[in-house]
């Protein structure tokens, strides 16, 4: 395998992946490490995510377009848009989350606007796809940082899905206790 320099189209990308796993980072650590909540990173990141959302986008907005020239990509034909399905579709959800990442768009799409956030994650698994397809035969140096960062964010996140649905069971598990354990009680009252 031979390591090729990373042109400024790469560099773009890899720091559009940067910003994009710095605004996955807040939510995932702080259910999956929960003491991560008092850490100063994970606030500010937080804090910052709409931010460094937007810049992200236009750091990939600056990586497509490189991308686009350098390439001569021909729209009309639909085999151009097949080999190139997950950048594409990344950069689709991208838009829709950079245009919809303002205080207007929440107040407006009220809880669709969550709904259509959570498109971030689908765009990650693409995401990890696109790197790993359009870079395994021409590995630049930033090309491993990459692949592992978004491996790892995959593993967080599935990590906190896992937790989620296990605290989501344990509730409904109590309720259902706290139910069946009800009418023992309003029987002892009665009698």
């Amino acid at each position: 395998m031979f390591i090729d320099p990373t042109p400024l189209s790469n560099g773009l990308g890899f720091l559009a992946l940067g910003g994009y796993i710095a605004t996955l980072l807040p939510t995932n650590l702080r259910i999956v490490f929960p003491k991560s909540k008092q850490a100063t990173m994970p606030k500010w990141l937080l804090k910052n995510r709409r931010l460094i959302g937007v810049l992200s986008f236009c750091l990939a907005l600056g990586h497509g377009y490189l991308l686009v020239i350098k390439r001569d990509f021909d729209f009309f034909d639909p085999s151009t848009f097949w080999v190139y399905i997950q950048g594409v579709s990344t950069f689709i959800i991208f838009t829709l989350l950079a245009v919809t990442s303002n205080d207007w768009s929440m107040r407006r799409l009220k809880k669709n606007w969550k709904r259509l956030h959570s498109l971030t994650y689908l765009a990650m698994f693409l995401l990890t796809w696109h790197v790993w397809d359009k870079m395994a035969d021409h590995w630049s140096y930033l090309t491993p940082v990459g692949l592992a960062t978004l491996l790892a964010i995959n593993a967080v996140y599935l990590c906190r899905c896992w937790i989620e649905r296990r605290n989501k069971q344990q509730s409904a598990n109590s309720r259902l206790k706290e139910k069946a354990a009800e009418p023992k009680v309003q029987e002892k009252i009665a009698a």
